[in-house]
């Protein structure tokens, strides 16, 4: 079953969670593609330097292949963990360079090959975007630093033109990367601003358009229906009066009439002001509660319907939502058994029961001809009447059954959580 929203923001809420969800969406995807794009080229650069240092630096084969792993996948390994990446990088990447032989090519570039200054600029440039420029930092001047130190501890691997030729190669390479790590960030950083931006802009177009239709309904109803109920009123309060040798039922009837039209007004006035502001919480007449439903079903009685009334216990001490919820689920269903099964008893019951507020209204199939019991509330007709009773019930977390028998009758069962409900959102 569908629940309903009666609080005006919902479509506010709606459409923050919509926009929310795609860019939800959004991210894992983009996070996706890169990781792949990091995976890959960790297999390409492995598969490049472990035979690279194998044949041409001399590094045995299985060292190479371990030292190589943590240079080859710290890129890929700093996404998530940034600062273990640098530590494994930093660690393999110093013991490659150690790891050579001395009778090995001294053509091939040292302490940094290729493969490995590939790798640590793509560090740089991950460690960048992931946690900024000061912490991509880090790996660009210890892994400079650790050159240098092997360079001592190793200086006759090479000659002096040839490693300083690599390692202002390597530092060049490796800080124009942590450059771009920084523009990256900087993009990425802005466009998130510029995507939330959008969402409030969008936040605040919903939010303006439904105060806008919240404004043309409250005047309708008061340009229209609040004008035809005063009418009605005065007309049934003057009847008395305007009608010579009026039989005192008729003249209680137009009482009735007139009394009922008048609470309608109080109930507009409420409405009205409800609609015509952002703080729910103001109300100009008291709220409707289960104690009221006793006159709202003598009201009815006194129209000729048959409405038995059952509150076991009476549960006087509801939550103030769960009152008036209750109050309107039964006047609705009240008045749906009256307009379409004429001539049938109806049976309003109220209780306590495992902790939550349950009503039950059962109208039999009506007798009158031309009934048709239930029709109003069938979800197919069109009405408000159901689609209210929902959006109550939604509101506070509870269900609503509604359904016909094999009587032929109609019958509305809800049940709203007694403990929580305390707040009146209604």
């Amino acid at each position: 079953m569908r629940t309903w929203c009666a609080s005006p923001w919902c479509a506010v809420g709606e459409t923050r969670t919509v926009t929310s969800m795609t860019r939800q969406r959004r991210a894992p995807h983009r996070r996706a593609v890169w990781l792949v794009v990091l995976a890959v080229l960790a297999v390409t650069l492995f598969s490049v330097l472990v035979p690279l240092q194998a044949v041409s630096y001399g590094t045995p084969l299985p060292f190479a292949m371990l030292a190589g792993a943590g240079v080859s996948a710290a890129p890929l390994l700093a996404v998530a963990y940034p600062r273990t990446a640098i530590l494994v990088f930093c660690s393999s990447a110093f013991a490659l360079a150690l790891a050579v032989s001395a009778d090995r090519d001294q053509a091939w570039p040292w302490p940094w090959s290729v493969p490995a200054t590939i790798a640590l600029s793509v560090l740089v440039l991950v460690v960048t975007v992931v946690r900024g420029w000061r912490t991509g930092l880090v790996p660009w001047a210890v892994s400079n630093l650790a050159s240098l130190v092997v360079l001592l501890i190793l200086p006759d691997a090479v000659s002096v033109a040839a490693a300083t030729a690599n390692l202002i190669t390597t530092a060049s390479i490796s800080a124009a990367a942590l450059l771009v790590g920084v523009l990256l960030a900087g993009r990425i950083r802005v466009g998130e601003e510029l995507t939330k931006s959008l969402e409030l802009a969008a936040v605040e177009q919903s939010r303006r358009m439904l105060v806008e239709e919240r404004t043309r309904i409250a005047r309708e109803l008061h340009d229209v229906v609040a004008h035809s109920m005063s009418v009605i009123q005065v007309q049934a309060s003057t009847a008395r009066y305007r009608i010579g040798e009026l039989a005192p039922d008729a003249a209680a009837e137009f009482d009735d009439i007139a009394a009922t039209a008048r609470g309608s007004l109080a109930e507009m006035r409420r409405l009205l002001g409800v609609l015509r502001t952002d703080d729910h919480e103001q109300e100009l007449v008291p709220q409707q509660g289960i104690g009221d439903i006793p006159a709202l079903v003598e009201s009815v009685r006194r129209a000729g319907v048959e409405v038995g009334l059952s509150l076991d216990p009476p549960p006087g001490d509801a939550p103030p939502s769960a009152q008036i919820t209750a109050f309107r689920i039964v006047q609705e269903a009240l008045s749906n058994a009256v307009r379409h099964a004429p001539g049938s008893a109806v049976q309003v019951e109220l209780g306590r029961r495992d902790g939550a507020l349950q009503i039950r209204v059962h109208n039999g199939a009506g007798t009158s001809p031309g009934s048709s019991p239930g029709a109003a509330t069938a979800p197919s007709d069109g009405g408000h009447g159901l689609r209210g009773m929902q959006e109550r019930v939604a509101l506070l977390a509870g269900t609503l059954m509604t359904g016909p028998d094999p009587a032929g009758g109609w019958t509305v069962t809800a049940v709203l959580p007694w403990a929580g409900a305390g707040e009146d959102r209604t």
